[in-house]
C-alpha cells in the first residue's frame, strides 16, 4: 500500500466515522485522492465502511506499533534491541539480511505493519492482515560457526511458547521444526536464515509471524488450518505489549542457546512436541517417505525416528510431518 494510505488509516484508527472532507483538509489533498487511497484496503484484510454523508470508518479500531510502548514492555531489556518500525515491507527477513550483511548490530529488529511477500517453509507464503499480527525479524550474532546454529528454530519455538503462554494462551504445541500450533491449527511460524563461517563468526535472521486476529479475507488465502490469539482467548492482545513480551522471551532463550546450545532447551521442546511418541510419516525433499515412531530430538535439533530398520535421524530442512495411525 502507498504511504498516503497508511496516513489515512492512522486517522481512522479510532474506529469512528471521519468525513472525506475532513480527512482531505487535514492532509491537504482532495477528497478524490482520499477515495483512491482507501479503495484497496480490503486487500490488506481490513473492513472499511463508506457511507455517503458520514464518511469512512474502519469496522474495528486499529492498534499501531509504537516504539515507546514496545520499549516500556521490554523494561530493562530494551537496550538489547535496535528497533525499526516500518509500515510495509516485501519481507522483513530479506530486508534485515541485507542490513546484516552491511554490519547491522546484533539485536536489530525490523517490525512491519504489513508484509506483502512474507515467506514460510517449503515456498509457502505467509498471510496476515494489517493490524492483526506481529510480523518481525530479529538479527542475532554468534561467535560460533554456522553448524552451531542447528536447532535454533526449535529454540525460538520454545521462546514463542513461553511468551504466548504469558499472554494467556494455553493448549499450545510445537511442530518440528518450526511451527507453533493450537489444536492442530497454525498459530505462529518461524523462518531462520543464517550466514557465516564454519568456525565462526555467524549470524541468524529470525523471522517471526504470529496471528493475533485473522480477518476472514486473510483466512480465505491461507492454505492450511490456522488460528489466532483472539480465537483462543477471546481477547485481542495489545500489539506493543505482545511484541515486547515476545522479544524479551527470545532474548532469554537465545542467551541459553549461546551458553548451552539447543541441548539446554531440548527437554522443554520435547515436552510440547505435538508428535512426540506418535507414529508419523515423513515426506522428504526427494518425495521419498519414511514411517516410524517419533522418539524425540537430539541436541542439534534433529528429529529421531524409530523405524523398522532402526533409529534414524533427520535434520531440519524440507521435510513435512503427517500423523500416521498405523503401528510399526
Amino acid at each position: 500500500m502507498k504511504p498516503l494510505t497508511f496516513a489515512v488509516l492512522r486517522m481512522l484508527a479510532d474506529g469512528e466515522f471521519h468525513s472525506g472532507e475532513d480527512l482531505a483538509h487535514k492532509l491537504n489533498i482532495s477528497r478524490a485522492t482520499i477515495w483512491n487511497a482507501l479503495k484497496e484496503v480490503d486487500e490488506a484484510g481490513l473492513a472499511l465502511y463508506k457511507i455517503r454523508g458520514r464518511g469512512y470508518r474502519l469496522a474495528e479500531p486499529m492498534q499501531w506499533l509504537d516504539r515507546t510502548k514496545i520499549a516500556s514492555a521490554l523494561g530493562a531489556q530494551a537496550n538489547r534491541f535496535n528497533l525499526e518500525l516500518i509500515d510495509c515491507a516485501d519481507s522483513t527477513n530479506t530486508l534485515l539480511m541485507q542490513k546484516a550483511a552491511l554490519g547491522a548490530v546484533p539485536g536489530s529488529v525490523i517490525a512491519a505493519e504489513l508484509q506483502t511477500h512474507g515467506r514460510g517453509r517449503r515456498g509457502r507464503s505467509w498471510h496476515a492482515n494489517l493490524g492483526g499480527a506481529l510480523i518481525f525479524s530479529l538479527l542475532w550474532r554468534f561467535n560460533q560457526g554456522v553448524g552451531f546454529l542447528s536447532g535454533l528454530s526449535l529454540a525460538v519455538g520454545v521462546a514463542l511458547l513461553r511468551a504466548l503462554k504469558s499472554l494467556g494462551v494455553d493448549g499450545m504445541a510445537l511442530k518440528w521444526p518450526n511451527d507453533l500450533l493450537h489444536h492442530d491449527c497454525k498459530l505462529a511460524g518461524i523462518l531462520i536464515e543464517v550466514q557465516g563461517d564454519v568456525l565462526g563468526p555467524s549470524f541468524a535472521v529470525i523471522g517471526i509471524g504470529i496471528n493475533l486476529k485473522l480477518s476472514e479475507q486473510i483466512r480465505n488465502h491461507i492454505d492450511q488450518p490456522a488460528t489466532d490469539v483472539y480465537s483462543i482467548t477471546g481477547i485481542m492482545p495489545d500489539r506493543n505489549q505482545a511484541l515486547g513480551c515476545v522479544l524479551g522471551h527470545m532474548a532469554q532463550v537465545l542467551d541459553i542457546f549461546v551458553a548451552r546450545g539447543f541441548g539446554g532447551l531440548r527437554a522443554e521442546w520435547v515436552e510440547h512436541h505435538v508428535y512426540h511418541n506418535k507414529n508419523v510419516r515423513i515426506m522428504l525433499p526427494d518425495n521419498a517417505a519414511e514411517e516410524g515412531l517419533v522418539t524425540g530430538v537430539d541436541n542439534e535439533g534433529a528429529l529421531l525416528l524409530k523405524t523398522r530398520s532402526g533409529e534414524r535421524r533427520y535434520s531440519t530442512g524440507e521435510i513435512s510431518l503427517r500423523a500416521e495411525p498405523r503401528s510399526l
